[in-house]
């Protein structure tokens, strides 16, 4: 028992050994490649081999190992840091003001301008609308007054694409002031020529209309034939010299 002991152990050091042994007994030429290309130190060998087959690369590899390059990345990269905070610091600012700014251009969160210039504005076109539906009333022509309807159109879709743009409040309620004034002077414009349409057809209503005279001619001579007898009759007293004569015979 104690032989198989003795036995086992002294097979348990030959492989330790053994195993060292492989360990150490490695390629120099491939850890020299090792060595070179990561921080620069020792040759590349075999020389010969290198000078013929890959001389650039002979020259220039220890200037260029990899840990030149991961120094010089970790000194930029550490300076880097505090332009990366202060840029998140800015952007986080940033983002908050745009989120503000998205909460005013945006018409169908909180359209106060429309608030303050709604009313007005939907009184006016609700006037200049009345006043078009009063064309075919006073004369116009269908053509005429659609016309005028295509007038009302633009400016109910120029209504809703401001609403719906993106734009601050400050600009939205220029905007609907503008769209105020044009309806405004539109609206006057077509008052002027409702009025032209009531005159008009006043004008022509009486140019239709006709004066009948009465022909009281007849009437006239007979009176006056009566006033001529009295005025003969007492001038000569004689009622048979007083007749006319009609168609040269007396009557």
């Amino acid at each position: 028992m104690r032989r198989l002991t003795l036995y086992l152990i002294t097979g348990m050091c030959v492989a330790s050994a053994m195993a060292q042994n492989v360990t150490y007994n490695h390629d120099s030429a491939k850890q020299n490649q090792f060595t070179v290309a990561e921080i620069g130190s020792g040759s590349l060998t075999p020389d010969l081999y290198y000078t013929l087959l890959h001389n650039n690369y002979r020259k220039t590899a220890s200037a260029k190992n990899k840990l030149s390059f991961r120094t010089t990345t970790g000194i930029a990269g550490h300076w880097q840091v505090d332009d990366a905070e202060k840029l998140d610091s800015a952007m986080t600012k940033r983002a908050k003001i745009e989120a503000l700014n998205v909460a005013d251009r945006t018409g169908g969160a909180l359209d106060v301008a429309w608030l303050a210039e709604g009313d007005k504005l939907n009184s006016k076109m609700e006037n200049f609308n009345k006043n078009i539906d009063h064309i075919l009333q006073l004369g116009g022509s269908p053509s005429q007054q659609s016309v005028w309807k295509e007038y009302y159109n633009v400016f109910r879709s120029a209504i809703k694409a401001t609403q719906e743009a993106y734009m601050p409040n400050s600009q939205r309620k220029k905007q609907y002031l503008v769209i105020y004034a044009d309806v405004s002077r539109k609206n006057e414009e077509l008052i002027r020529y409702l009025v032209y349409l009531a005159n008009s057809k006043t004008t022509a209503s009486l140019l239709a209309s006709s004066y009948e005279r009465d022909n009281k001619n007849a009437v006239y001579a007979a009176e006056a034939l009566a006033r001529w007898r009295d005025a003969c009759w007492s001038a000569t007293g004689n009622r048979k010299q007083c007749q006319p004569a009609i168609g040269g015979f007396d009557r």
